[in-house]
């Protein structure tokens, strides 16, 4: 029962997550409202994994001159990974907190 409530959850925080994004996708300056800037907090994750020392996220190994390089193949499939276990475990606390709830009269 418990990983059937932390499914739901999760799936309503990925639901809410791509409704968060799917904006951009029409109006780009969305991007830059607080929103906007949120919900694009995986995606600049890279960055900081990079510069804490995992290789392989970046083109070029992150020397792209001035411009900000971007994901590799590995890369996007690590932002991927450590959101949606960061999604995971978010629901699974949310999942426990409700259930807890339930068993009390």
């Amino acid at each position: 029962m418990k990983q059937h409530r932390t499914a739901k959850v999760f799936a309503i925080i990925v639901g809410v997550y791509v409704a968060a994004l799917l904006p951009g996708l029409v109006w780009p300056q969305y991007l830059d409202t607080p929103i906007g800037v949120l919900a694009v907090i995986p995606y600049l994750s890279v960055y900081m994994f990079h510069s804490l020392g995992i290789p392989g996220l970046l083109q070029n190994a992150g020397a792209c001159g001035w411009g900000w390089c971007k994901p590799t193949w590995f890369g996007w499939c690590f932002i991927a990974t450590v959101g949606l276990g960061l999604a995971w475990l978010v629901a699974r606390g949310i999942a426990s907190l409700t259930a807890s709830e339930d068993k009390e009269p």
